[in-house]
């Protein structure tokens, strides 16, 4: 079995311990191999580029499943570079597909986003709905995704989508919104908020998704996409306040900053598909920051 995601290794080998698991990262500015210090066992770390087709089958030599987790991910940095963003994920995701293809893979799991599908004022996106991604970052995956979907209804490759909510929790990088939030907090640094601080966003954590993408990688069909999301629906001023109230530190360190170009509204997905196949989110955003803290609080050097 091959995986792309030091979260969900270590979220794996505590549920199916017996299973051995390669691990390719290139090991960027947001990855650290540190993140695997409390897993010692029944996997092999290659250091290796997803856009460097020999290292991509080296690694997937004699793998079963591959669970593609590897992206540029931070919108801000997308719009500053877009061409890193269709590199990796589009030109990346497709390297990992045909190899896939050409060593018969008996699943192949594509980790997206939910911000493929747009902005949303009302109600929910299902899984069908119409792609309207705002960033190059989104637009990068939503172009991933459909690589994916072509290599399952042209080659039969058994494919599954997973889209998931804002996710947070232990080893993010600070660049995000909530680690930024957490460690300015604790050095009482200025918390940087676009705009009006209204933007809506749906927060799922980390080891929610991680069960989420377990349920869809042994139970879900293949051709399909499922939707991940914790509907604990909050503002950006909303979370940045409970952050603070957490740390017992005063709202006047927020400082709001110029909005970002594209910058969705809303993001909300429909679960239902997924609920079917036994997955419903277990930990609640209050009780996931407090751990997301506590965490950061006993690693000072991230």
């Amino acid at each position: 079995m091959g995986f792309i995601g030091s979260n969900y290794v270590k979220y794996h080998l505590k549920t199916h311990p017996e299973d051995e698991i390669t691990i390719l990262d290139k090991l960027t500015y947001a990855g650290k191999k540190q993140n695997l210090y409390d897993v010692d066992e029944n996997f092999e770390f290659i250091k290796g580029d997803i856009c460097d087709s020999k290292a991509v089958m080296a690694a997937m030599n004699e793998c079963d499943q591959v669970i593609h987790f590897a992206a540029e991910s931070h919108v801000d940095r997308s719009i500053d570079h877009a061409m890193q963003f269709i590199q990796t994920n589009v030109f990346g995701t497709g390297i990992l597909l045909d190899a896939a293809r050409r060593q018969q893979i008996d699943r192949f799991i594509q980790i997206s986003t939910d911000e493929v599908y747009g902005s949303i004022e009302s109600g929910s996106f299902k899984e069908d709905n119409v792609l309207n991604p705002s960033s190059p970052y989104s637009s990068s995956k939503a172009a991933a995704d459909l690589l994916a979907l072509s290599y399952f209804k042209t080659y039969n490759l058994p494919v599954v989508i997973t889209r998931s909510t804002n996710n947070y929790g232990p080893c993010q990088h600070r660049e995000k919104l909530i680690p930024l939030m957490i460690t300015n907090a604790m050095d009482d640094a200025p918390l940087p908020i676009y705009g009006s601080g209204k933007n809506i966003r749906d927060w799922t954590f980390v080891e929610d998704n991680c069960r989420g993408i377990d349920i869809a990688r042994m139970k879900g069909k293949s051709g399909n996409i499922y939707n991940i999301g914790s509907h604990e629906e909050y503002t950006n001023i909303e979370i940045i306040q409970m952050i603070l109230e957490i740390l017992q530190k005063p709202s006047t360190l927020i400082k709001f900053v110029s909005d970002r170009p594209g910058h969705d509204f809303r993001y909300s997905v429909n679960t239902e598909k997924i609920s079917r196949l036994g997955w419903n989110p277990q930990i609640s955003l209050h009780s996931g920051i407090e751990q997301t803290i506590q965490w950061y609080r006993k690693n000072p050097s991230w």
